[in-house]
């Protein structure tokens, strides 16, 4: 059977601008060089997530060949492939995700990398389930969370988690469950839409935001795809002095996106889950460590380490955050919002 030529994407100008256009980086096994060429520019390439505080999660953790640990959440499987690296062959890591399609291909790469199924088992679960994975494996010597959304699912305009590039407004991790973003805006109170943005994201703007939003679908107005949501929040801080409303349009759309993934994601309660249940999967003397990326998960996490030592239960915990290193922030501007928390199982 004769096979069709496949023509690589064209598109206009010296450099492709959107994400379907970059097939190079899209490609990283073929087209390396391009790969370290946008890394050094300070970007993630599409369809890429670079891992964040590796080092320093590496050395907190303390992984030894022969240990069993979670990944709570795989990801790109960046930090996965490290924790791998120091088991040598010998123990287990037991990988969770919520998304069907990033998950599976971060298996199949680590597949290729040669780690089998008699060192790394991936399941399509929700960190917050993780006792289920727990009992099976007699606990975790380490346990690694990395919170939020990773810059692949962020840069798809398909999964609709960006207000720069147009897209449907969706932003599930899992798009075969649950209920769009934009299924959740037709069916939700003014009162309730302004505390999910004060509660989810910080938003000062809370008020404005949520009765433009609730005012434009009442006159029959749509709010499904990422720019009409854009357009909105454009229109709430209208009455903002023209000197200061483009930068604050940027914030409030990158805070009101976030307000939305969280809540369809039912992300503070999925962590509230994990948190609860961390002490008792960890083995005695067992560590985990915790990336957050904004100041609602950063409050739950440091709040939940706290009670836990209290409790007896954790030995030691962080007493301050760990943040990114300069360099890394200037070769990683996704990394400037990373707080790492950590703690120790007690005896």
């Amino acid at each position: 059977m004769e096979t069709t030529h496949k023509r690589r994407v064209r598109y206009k100008g010296t450099h492709p601008r959107n994400y379907q256009e970059k097939y190079k980086e899209l490609q990283p096994e073929k087209y390396a060089d391009t790969i370290e060429k946008v890394i050094r520019k300070g970007s993630t390439p599409a369809g890429m997530h670079i891992s964040i505080c590796v080092q320093e999660i590496l050395d907190f953790l303390q992984i030894r060949p022969g240990q069993t640990g979670l990944d709570a959440t795989l990801g790109y499987g960046g930090h996965a492939q490290r924790m791998l690296e120091r088991l040598e062959g010998k123990g287990h890591l037991y990988a969770l995700d919520v998304d069907p399609e990033e998950s599976a291909k971060t298996a199949k790469r680590l597949r290729a990398l040669s780690y089998g199924e008699e060192i790394l088992t991936v399941r399509l679960l929700n960190f917050a389930q993780m006792d289920q994975v727990a009992k099976g494996a007699g606990g975790f010597d380490f346990v690694l969370a990395d919170l939020g959304v990773s810059s692949m699912q962020i840069d798809n305009p398909d999964r609709g988690f960006s207000y720069k590039t147009e897209g449907p407004l969706d932003l599930r991790m899992n798009q075969q469950k649950g209920i769009s973003a934009a299924a959740r805006l037709q069916n939700i109170s003014l009162e309730e839409l302004a505390g999910m943005l004060m509660e989810n994201a910080d938003e000062p703007c809370a008020g404005e935001i949520a009765r433009e939003i609730i005012n434009r679908q009442r006159r029959g107005g749509k709010i499904e795809t990422t720019t009409q949501l854009r357009e909105t929040v454009e229109a709430a801080l209208s009455f903002l002095p023209e000197s200061e409303r483009k930068e604050a349009v940027k914030k409030s759309c990158q805070r009101t996106f976030q307000a939305l993934r969280i809540d369809v994601n039912h992300e503070y309660e999925a962590l509230y889950e994990f948190l609860e249940k961390l002490p008792g999967a960890l083995r005695p003397g067992g560590r985990a460590a915790i990336l957050t990326f904004h100041s609602g998960e950063d409050r739950l996490v440091k709040k939940s380490l706290k009670h836990f030592q209290k409790e007896g239960l954790y030995s030691q915990i962080a007493s301050d955050a760990i943040r990114p290193s300069a360099e890394e922030c200037r070769r990683n501007s996704r990394a400037r919002s990373t707080k790492l928390r950590w703690a120790v199982r007690a005896q």
